[in-house]
């Protein structure tokens, strides 16, 4: 699936190709997003394409983290059946399927940032026996926005033959996202689509501290009643045993390693914040198409709640992607104020530095010494 890349900017004439060779910029990147891609693109991303059960290491003091994956082996051995609207083909037509149990035709892993959700989700996905068209894996986020993109009804009619249906950081961060997947999902359990989710928070608290959740507490309720909830306890595995992120290296340090990596992207932090917000979340990914690795220069605390959400996006993107972030400026554990970081996002922005950091330990040998 193609994707269009419109740059801004002028050539000036007479430069040479030495001049005129040099890492990619992403504030000049402005990518347009066709929906079939975003539908195309719905499965485990790259990190996580080759992970099963069996290249999950449990943590022998978290028993939790073993039985989550006999639970889930054993839901994706009950997902071998024929689907509730006819063998995973759309039977537009066919007779509605009895309502499901609670909790029968979805799990819920709740656990802290790094504690290997997303590798159990991604294999769920990956041993569920059924075709890679008739399952579906994405973020919260990129769920919303294929809503966004095909429309509500299309949306059930290109989900409902699924499966099962993963969906990774499972987020409500307003009254209108709870109504809309609230809606969403309990039209696709009528189908007979299975639901898996990962959060950092139970389904029974989700939009707590971000509004006025008791205002949509049966929303809520509603979203929570298709799953079993599965608490996973642990350490961040990207942390744990490693030693600790290097520390920023300089403006010099970063431009050089850009020139020098082949596919590196070299933007300065406050522009490239300023870009985020001309560009859709969506086109976050497309974004990176082709990066090899991010360099930033001049990264400082992020201004506003705003701005923080999308770099969240952005930081997803590219641990999806595994592409290293090599940075001058202040460490990444100083990006978000200590407001931001008790506040009702405090849970996206800890996994927004969890991962940059894993992202700046692996960019760490692109600098010569």
């Amino acid at each position: 699936m193609s994707t269009s890349l419109s740059t801004s900017g002028s050539t000036t004439s007479g430069r040479s190709p030495i001049a005129d060779a040099g890492p990619h910029a992403l504030c000049a990147r402005a990518p347009h997003v066709p929906a079939e891609r975003l539908v195309a693109e719905m499965v485990p991303p790259p990190r996580f394409d080759s992970v099963r059960f069996d290249t999950y290491n449990p943590d022998p003091a978290q028993p939790s983290q073993a039985e989550a994956v006999t639970v889930l082996s054993t839901f994706a051995a009950g997902l071998g059946g024929a689907h509730a609207s006819g063998a995973g083909k759309r039977r537009w037509f066919a007779k509605k399927p009895a309502a499901a149990a609670p909790g029968s035709r979805g799990v819920y892993l709740d656990g802290g940032y790094g504690v290997g959700k997303t590798h159990l989700l991604a294999s769920l996905w990956h041993a569920t026996p059924a075709e890679p068209a008739l399952k579906a894996f994405g973020t919260f986020v990129e769920l919303t926005n294929l809503v966004g993109a095909l429309g509500f009804q299309q949306t059930v009619k290109t989900l409902g033959g699924h499966r099962l249906l993963c969906i990774d950081e499972f987020e409500l961060d307003d009254p209108g996202d709870t109504v809309l997947v609230s809606s969403l999902l309990s039209r696709l359990v009528e189908q007979g689509v299975a639901l898996a989710a990962t959060s950092n928070t139970l389904p029974g608290k989700l939009g707590e501290g971000r509004f006025a959740a008791a205002d949509f507490l049966r929303e809520i309720q509603g979203l929570s009643a298709h799953f079993r909830p599965l608490r996973i306890d642990g350490q961040d595995y990207r942390h744990r045993g490693l030693p600790e992120a290097p520390a920023p290296f300089s403006d010099e340090q970063v431009a050089k390693a850009a020139y020098a990596t082949p596919g590196a992207s070299l933007d300065d932090f406050p522009g490239l914040l300023e870009h985020l917000s001309k560009v859709h979340p969506s086109r976050y990914g497309a974004l990176t198409d082709g990066i090899t690795a991010v360099c930033l220069t001049d990264v400082g605390p992020v201004p506003d709640q705003s701005t923080a959400l999308r770099l969240v996006v952005l930081a997803d993107r590219l641990y999806d992607r595994e592409i290293p972030v090599l940075a001058s400026g202040v460490p990444f554990d100083r990006l978000f104020s200590e407001e931001m970081l008790n506040g009702g996002y405090r849970k996206k922005y800890f996994r927004a530095i969890s991962r940059l950091t894993a992202l700046a330990r692996d960019a760490k040998p692109l600098v010569s010494q």
